[in-house]
C-alpha cells in the first residue's frame, strides 16, 4: 500500500489527473485501449473538471478509453443523484470520446440485479475472462465504505459475481457495484479521500485491526500493482 500525502486539494486532483493520463498513454500505447471504471460523489468531480481543461483534454486518446463506473444508485442518468451524469456534464461531454465505449450503471426497464448480470457481461466483452481494468478509481466515505460496499452488508462476502445489485435499507434504494475481488484484479487502483470528518475511518483502515465488515475499504487489496491513497495533509494519519 502506498500513501501519498499532498498538502491542498489542487495538488491532490493535478495528482490524480496526471496518473490518468500517463495510464491513459501507457496502456494505449501497449494494448491499444484503456479501460477504467470511475466513481462518483464530490472528490472525483474536480479531477474530471481538469481532466476536461485543454491542459490534458488534448494530450489524451480519448477515443480509445472505455468508461465503466465502480457503482452507481440505481436512478436515471437524468436524476441528481446518478454518477454518470455527473461525469457526463464535467467531463464526458467535453471531451471527444468514443460514445459507443461508455458503460453507465443504469437501464431503464430492468431490474437493478438483472442488469448487474448484463454488466458484468459488458465488462467480460471489453475486459475477456481476466477482468482485469486498467485503473479503478475509487472514494471512501466517512465509514469506511468504498464503491458500494457498505458497512455490515451482505455484499461484502461477494467473491464469484464481477458485478452484483442490492437494496441498502438505510438509504431506502438499490444500490449497483462492482465487487472487492473485481476491483483487487485491477492493474491499478487509486484511492481519493480528504477532510477532516474521514479522518477517523482513515486511520483505522490504515492502521486499525482488520476489520472489513466494518471497514470495507479494508478489502481492497489489489493482486497486482500496490493500492494508491492520495489525500491531503489535514487528513493526515501515522502510517
Amino acid at each position: 500500500m502506498s500513501v501519498k500525502i499532498v498538502d491542498d486539494l489542487d495538488h491532490l486532483y493535478r495528482e490524480a489527473a496526471e496518473l490518468f493520463s500517463d495510464l491513459a498513454k501507457e496502456s494505449i500505447g501497449q494494448k491499444g485501449k484503456f479501460v477504467v471504471a470511475l466513481s462518483g460523489g464530490s472528490s472525483p468531480k474536480a479531477i474530471f473538471e481538469l481532466l476536461a481543461t485543454k491542459e490534458y483534454s488534448e494530450k489524451i486518446d480519448w477515443k480509445n478509453i472505455y468508461f465503466f463506473w465502480v457503482d452507481e444508485r440505481w436512478v436515471p442518468l437524468d436524476d441528481d443523484k446518478s454518477n454518470a451524469k455527473m461525469t457526463f456534464e464535467t467531463l464526458l461531454n467535453q471531451v471527444p470520446v468514443t460514445k459507443d465505449h461508455i458503460y453507465p450503471m443504469y437501464k431503464h426497464g430492468i431490474s437493478p440485479e438483472a442488469y448487474a448480470a448484463e454488466y458484468e457481461n459488458d465488462i467480460r466483452t471489453i475486459l475477456g475472462e481476466e477482468g482485469r481494468f486498467d485503473l479503478i478509481l475509487l472514494g471512501m466515505g466517512d465509514d469506511g465504505h468504498t464503491a458500494s460496499l457498505f458497512p455490515g452488508e451482505e455484499i461484502l462476502n461477494e467473491n464469484e459475481k464481477w458485478v452484483d445489485a442490492y437494496y441498502l435499507a438505510p438509504q431506502e434504494m438499490y444500490r449497483i457495484t462492482l465487487t472487492a475481488p473485481t476491483i483487487n484484479k485491477a492493474e491499478h487502483v487509486l484511492v481519493i479521500t480528504f477532510g477532516k470528518s474521514k479522518k477517523s475511518a482513515l486511520n483505522e483502515v490504515l492502521n486499525g485491526a482488520y476489520n472489513p465488515n466494518l471497514y470495507p475499504l479494508q478489502l481492497i487489496k489489489p493482486e497486482k500493482n500496490e493500492l494508491q491513497i492520495l489525500t491531503t495533509s489535514e487528513t493526515l494519519v501515522t502510517v
